[in-house]
């Protein structure tokens, strides 16, 4: 039989969509139900590497393609559903490179010519390859846990929609539309959703659902029954404001009011440049007590920090640039110089270097912060791969890591060596300790690895801060009960069955 089909709908971005789909998919789960979840296209830097075989597509069958990109938000919310996370989960992602282009990733892989397209002109060309998903989605499973975008009501967008309306409509989705009730306005944003949509695709909509509620729920009324008489439409939960829930936001940047100030604790800084990307892999940092996660947007940002952290880049040469017209570079100089800790991940590894070449007009061409004696050299294929290796001996304040088996997952163009030394104090700059993968200095104070998702180990959290991670399954089963809590169970079975 096919899958029934679930939608979570917003009222707009940030309303709560991603982290109630999670939910949903591990609540659905636990009934016994064979889950996966679907978004068609999703906007973010925030990607992680899946499987390509499972694809519906035979043209990623090939060896060399058995690894493609999608957003972390479906990742997370296939492990929350006990499925394999595939391309077919996130047919189409969307990775911003300037404030009018982005990298086209379709199944999982770059595509060059969909990149270079209008938004508009490529919408049709995207949609069979969703619907081949959608279908093989459908056909495996017994619910689909689907996740829209931004909204559905965008007028002047609804005529190329492969998002949100389109898709309910092919996969006969029961839809619940979610609003951010903290931000005001919330029942004006309900109604006014609901009124833009075609009438067919109002009666889609089985409930009003009120995100982030902080207060006296009493003064609700008498507004969820004045919009029931104005909709037809119930407001199915009310769901609580929740402050470190353990998943990471759909954006990555975490909201600055749910940072907790915490007297004595280890300070880490992560720079937050114009192109950041893989923001998400800092969530397990921000759930670790006696540790303050810091988002560094200008320089005094990082004074007194322990740990400075170059994160992943889009565009790794016009961020550095970026990071030294701000000031940044002088400070990280310093910091360094004082003994303290330097983390450079992908990109930020890349602009620890001497350094970066672009022969193929990729990226672009820069000369590095020069805190380690490498170069980087970017390539027309991009590399995503799923990893486990082994450190080798490391020096210095990253010690507790040597010999230490990780895993976690590559995304990048460049490809990164030692640079032969000009003089003796790059000379100095120069160990390798997983080969084409991680450098540091012979302080041992700075290190620079392209491995992705290096604090989701386990044993990396315990080695360097002796602590117990906090379990995505320990995340998700907390959500799936504050989705059971807030709505009743036989209105969420009443929507797959």
């Amino acid at each position: 039989m096919p899958a029934k089909c679930v939608m979570v709908l917003g009222t707009s971005s940030g309303a709560g969509k991603s982290w109630v789909s999670t939910a949903l998919c591990r609540w659905y789960a636990r009934q016994g139900y064979k889950v996966a979840p679907f978004k068609a296209q999703n906007m973010s830097n925030n990607a992680r590497v899946v499987n390509t075989r499972q694809s519906s597509v035979t043209e990623f069958s090939n060896a060399d393609q058995a690894s493609g990109e999608i957003g972390s938000a479906q990742y997370f919310q296939a492990l929350a559903a006990n499925a394999e996370p595939n391309v077919n989960m996130n047919p189409v992602l969307l990775k911003p490179e300037a404030d009018t282009r982005s990298q086209v990733i379709l199944l999982g892989k770059v595509n060059t010519e969909l990149s270079t397209m209008s938004w508009r002109e490529r919408s049709e060309k995207i949609w069979p390859h969703i619907q081949q998903s959608l279908d093989y989605l459908i056909a495996e499973n017994d619910v689909l846990v689907i996740e829209g975008a931004g909204s559905p009501a965008e007028i002047n967008l609804m005529a190329s929609d492969i998002v949100n309306l389109r898709v309910a409509r092919y996969a006969n989705a029961q839809c619940i539309l979610i609003t951010d009730i903290d931000r005001g306005g919330a029942f004006a944003h309900l109604y006014g959703t609901w009124a833009l949509l075609p009438k067919p695709d109002q009666q889609r909509i089985k409930g009003f659902l009120l995100n982030k509620f902080r207060g006296d729920p009493t003064l609700l009324a008498p507004a969820p029954e004045q919009l029931k008489s104005l909709t037809g439409i119930p407001i199915i939960g009310t769901i609580p404001m929740l402050f470190n829930h353990g998943l990471p936001e759909e954006d990555g940047i975490f909201d600055e009011r749910t940072l907790d100030r915490k007297a004595g604790a280890l300070k880490v800084a992560v720079l937050v440049y114009p192109r950041i990307s893989n923001l998400d892999e800092f969530q397990p940092l921000k759930n670790i007590t006696d540790l303050e996660l810091i988002w560094a947007r200008q320089p005094s940002s990082l004074e007194d920090v322990d740990w400075i952290i170059l994160p992943g880049s889009k565009q790794t040469s016009a961020d550095l640039a970026w990071l030294k017209q701000c000031g940044f570079e002088r400070v990280i100089e310093k910091h360094i110089q004082r003994g303290k800790m330097v983390l450079g991940i992908c990109g930020g590894l890349q602009m620890l270097g001497q350094v970066l070449h672009d022969p193929f007009n990729i990226d672009g061409a820069a000369t590095g912060l020069g805190h380690l004696a490498i170069q980087t050299t970017f390539a027309k294929d991009k590399q995503v791969n799923k990893i486990t290796v082994r450190f080798g001996q490391v020096k210095g304040l990253w010690s507790a890591l040597s010999y230490l088996e990780v895993f976690g997952y590559e995304i990048h163009h460049g490809k990164s060596s030692h640079k032969t030394a000009d003089n003796e104090k790059q000379a100095l700059m120069a160990q390798e300790i997983i080969a084409d993968l991680a450098w540091q200095n012979s302080l041992g104070n700075v290190l620079g690895i392209y491995i992705h998702g290096l604090f989701e180990d386990p044993a990396v959290i315990k080695s360097l801060f002796g602590k117990e991670a906090k379990t995505l399954d320990t995340v998700f089963n907390n959500l799936a009960d504050l989705i059971g809590h807030h709505i009743p169970k036989e209105t969420l079975l009443s929507l797959v069955e």
